[in-house]
């Protein structure tokens, strides 16, 4: 086989707008990078400028109980990363990121449009609570259909933003070859950037639509919203002629369906004598290896396959059968079922960050707000945890990483797992302080039933977690994104984001449990007269017994091969893989 054509056929992947062979020179790189991270930006600036102070309009606007409120703003972001799964999905299947990304913006906007008249008309809206109505508890929360038009625009900018999230990194990290060396050394870079980007949409959304939420009108901070996704869509497809796109090759669903059910029907075959006599082995573009080796059997030739009839791939030297994958196809599910368990053990993270978005932000509520003449926003206490992600993310480019390769030897410093344990010490850290404080809080109550404790007092809760995002996000961020299949680099950012989802939807599971085992004594609707600092406390416990389960998991993780190269042993051409340690591996084998 000729080196220098495998390699060529790796970077000729990517195609540009015209479906020619993209040119270096004229496409992708930091330029091609950018244009791509304003749509996620904009994402940022919508999402977090609903999702962070939403829990004060349902609560104080439409008169709903503090349970339901988080259940309902967690139930959104759960959703929102969920469909993400489904954005990936149809980009690698069938319409390819750039369009994905393209569809999913449009869809966003037009339900922030939607959100925007939701909370604008009277009409949906319950009648206002006054002094006397809230002394005799008697304010009425929002009608069915107050709510179903609210639910409309939430689930429909859910949609957009899951196809947005599950597609822009992907086809940014597009913009960069990993087959050189100077653009590898960049995409090194690029998550952290990318996350130092969107966190500057999100310190715009905390600050500015906050504002002007909440003291000129929840319609002018949508509406604004609503422009930043149409303007973004604009810039998107302004650099069209910049981007490197690359083909979708069909449903990867398919793929691990096929391979695990043809493993399983052929589970009562023996193994061949060589590993080399899978289908598919001297040409697969993934190393063969010894995990999940129940998966091999996908690839077993039967003899009843091998006949004349059969058609030859002449290039990989497969047999083409729908009753047989090749090597590459079973060494991309392995891939695929190798990461579940990382998976499992990052929800948790999840869990304990949403509470920033829904009981911190109702506990400032009930503090003490002002700063002179000036009520500072609830919502916007989650400035400090967006300017820590800021920090962080800053630091780890500046100084963490290359004082890490010192001692790592590691051109990354630290691993994308390593990354992502800190980031949940961090969140257990966070539970701590904030289940202490809480208590501090409930003890200093005015007679009026305000807290004399300064709500700054819940900043560094909100900074540990923001410590924790700045590690877990991108680690698990980049740790999605390397170790799975090149086609199936969306799916792999929806499974990443579906982790987010899941802890979204696991903090409703828990309120709810907590909520009826407690008949309602942990969470109440007045926080003053609840045991909040209990539910933080049993979320730290379930944090560090949640980060003993990830050591487990990571310290037996195998990174992915990355690269492969062809070198020449007694006149004989080999394939000779190099993994993230630079260790050399041939046939899967250190040599």
């Amino acid at each position: 086989m000729d080196s220098t054509s495998s390699l060529e056929s790796c970077k000729q992947s990517a195609v540009d707008f015209r479906g020619n062979p993209a040119e270096k020179s004229k496409t992708g790189g930091w330029l091609a990078a950018g244009l791509i991270l304003g749509t996620e930006l904009s994402e940022r600036v919508c999402v977090i400028g609903i999702a962070m102070n939403l829990v004060t309009y349902l609560v104080g606007d439409l008169h709903l109980s503090s349970s339901r409120s988080a259940n309902i703003v967690t139930n959104f972001m759960g959703t929102l990363n969920l469909l993400a799964l489904l954005g990936g999905f149809a980009a690698d299947a069938k319409f390819g990121r750039f369009l994905t990304v393209a569809i999913s913006a449009a869809i966003a906007a037009a339900g922030t449009c939607l959100l925007t008249m939701a909370t604008s008309l009277s009409s949906m809206q319950p009648p206002a609570c006054t002094r006397i109505l809230l002394q005799e508890h008697e304010c009425v929360p929002a009608s069915g259909g107050q709510q179903a038009m609210l639910f409309a625009a939430l689930y429909t900018i859910a949609a957009g933003a899951g196809g947005i999230k599950a597609n822009v990194s992907g086809f940014g990290s597009d913009q960069f070859d990993m087959n050189d060396p100077k653009e590898e050394k960049a995409m090194l870079f690029f998550f952290n950037r990318f996350y130092f980007c969107i966190s500057l949409g999100s310190l715009f959304a905390v600050t500015v639509l906050f504002y002007l939420q909440d003291n000129v009108g929840r319609g002018w901070g949508y509406g604004i919203s609503a422009g930043v996704m149409v303007a973004a869509m604009l810039i998107l497809f302004a650099g069209t002629t910049r981007y490197r796109f690359r083909r979708p090759q069909g449903s990867p669903l398919t793929v691990v369906w096929r391979v695990v059910w043809q493993a399983w029907r052929k589970r009562g075959v023996g193994f061949p004598a060589r590993v080399e006599e899978l289908n598919g082995y001297e040409a697969a573009v993934a190393p063969h290896t010894d995990r999940l080796r129940w998966l091999d059997k996908a690839a077993i030739l039967q003899t009843n396959e091998i006949s004349a009839s059969e058609s030859v791939d002449p290039e990989t030297k497969a047999v083409k059968t729908n009753q047989t994958s090749t090597v590459t196809e079973v060494e991309e599910v392995k891939m695929v079922l190798k990461l579940l368990p990382i998976w499992a053990a990052c929800i948790m993270f999840w869990t304990i960050y949403s509470q920033m978005t829904t009981f911190s932000v109702e506990q400032a509520t009930y503090m003490n707000r002002r700063i002179g003449s000036f009520a500072y926003p609830s919502g916007s206490l989650s400035l400090f945890l967006f300017i820590t992600v800021l920090v962080v993310t800053s630091l780890n480019e500046k100084l963490f990483v290359p004082l890490a390769r010192r001692f790592t030897h590691n051109v990354q410093g630290i691993t994308s797992l390593q990354r992502v344990g800190i980031g949940l010490i961090f969140s257990v850290l966070a539970m701590a302080v904030a289940a202490a404080g809480e208590m501090g809080r409930g003890g200093r109550l005015q007679n009026e039933g305000k807290n004399s404790i300064s709500v700054f007092w819940l900043v560094p809760q909100f900074c540990l977690v923001g410590m924790g995002e700045g590690f877990a996000y991108v680690g698990q961020l980049e740790f999605f994104i390397r170790e799975a299949p090149e086609k199936m680099k969306s799916m792999s950012t929806g499974l990443f984001l579906s982790t987010l989802s899941m802890g979204f939807f696991l903090s409703s599971v828990l309120v709810t449990v907590v909520d009826k085992v407690t008949s309602g004594g942990w969470i109440k609707n007045n926080l003053n007269k609840g045991r909040l600092d209990y539910f933080y406390w049993m979320l730290a416990v379930l944090g560090v017994l949640n980060f003993l389960v990830f050591s487990v998991f990571s310290s037996r993780h195998h990174y992915k091969v990355q690269k492969y190269q062809w070198t020449k042993n007694q006149g004989e051409e080999l394939k000779v893989w190099t993994d993230e340690s630079s260790e050399v591996k041939q046939h899967g084998e250190v040599v």
